[in-house]
């Protein structure tokens, strides 16, 4: 995220903007939504989970001129943020791509019936994919969902055994804005993404939920729980920081 301290301009009541465009940056087009708020002090420019859009929050009134010199003066800047997303975020025959943290070669088999499973073949990590080639990645997406809410049942019943509260469900989602989530009444949802991270990631993304049928909040109690369940939790919490918008990158559609 990136902001500009700015003035607002006072206007009268009048409805906010939101206008959608769309950005050069590099050899790159990407969509670009610019919401009005009144309460806003500064232009606020943030790239959206997956590095697929960006979105800039401008105060009220603010000139169109004033708002493509603040981008124009951020060209650099995005380059070298949009950078750290791959550009091979396609899935595709002969692509790689993460299960628990090691790259597998993604191998369209040309079968038209099997099942999405990994193997090694020569000591390398393959995931083989049957089906038509233009479905691999809505079958390798079914595929990740069912490992990880494999890996995931297993780790949340773990640290929920361990706190002695009791989970109702536990789900899988596709989300962009977190990784999971826990209800009141102890219903759990999970980013199935999340299989593609390192083992010690996924099991504090299971801790981190759980603690959360224990202290709904993130205060120091939290925090200390959720060490407790997972005791390299700053490790993974700075892999998710650092690596976790690459694995909303992926395409699988």
């Amino acid at each position: 995220m990136f902001a500009l301290l700015k003035k607002p301009i006072r206007t009268k009541s009048r409805p906010l903007e939101t206008v959608k465009r769309t950005l050069d940056v590099g050899t790159r087009s990407m969509p670009l939504t610019i919401k009005e708020n009144r309460r806003a002090t500064r232009i606020t420019l943030r790239i959206e989970p997956g590095g697929r859009a960006l979105a800039l929050t401008v105060p009220a009134g603010l000139r169109k001129v004033e708002i493509d010199d603040f981008l124009d003066r951020h060209q650099g800047w995005l380059l070298t943020k949009l950078a750290k997303f791959s550009t091979e975020s396609e899935v595709r025959d002969g692509g790689q791509i993460a299960l628990r943290g090691v790259p597998h070669r993604i191998e369209h088999t040309g079968s038209l019936r099997g099942i999405t499973e990994a193997v090694a073949v020569d000591g390398e990590p393959v995931l083989r994919v049957s089906g038509l080639e233009d479905h691999m990645g809505r079958r390798l997406s079914a595929f990740f969902k069912k490992e990880a809410r494999k890996d995931l049942e297993i780790l949340v019943a773990r640290h929920a055994a361990a706190i002695r509260k009791p989970v109702k469900s536990v789900s899988m989602k596709d989300t962009r804005s977190r990784w999971g989530s826990c209800s009141w009444d102890a219903n759990l949802s999970f980013s199935w993404r999340i299989v593609m991270a390192p083992p010690v990631v996924i099991d504090y993304l299971a801790a981190h939920e759980v603690a959360h049928l224990k202290e709904m909040n993130h205060g120091p109690k939290f925090w200390a729980l959720c060490k407790e369940l997972c005791p390299r939790m700053e490790e993974a919490r700075k892999w998710l920081k650092q690596h976790g918008s690459q694995l909303h990158a992926i395409d699988f559609e």
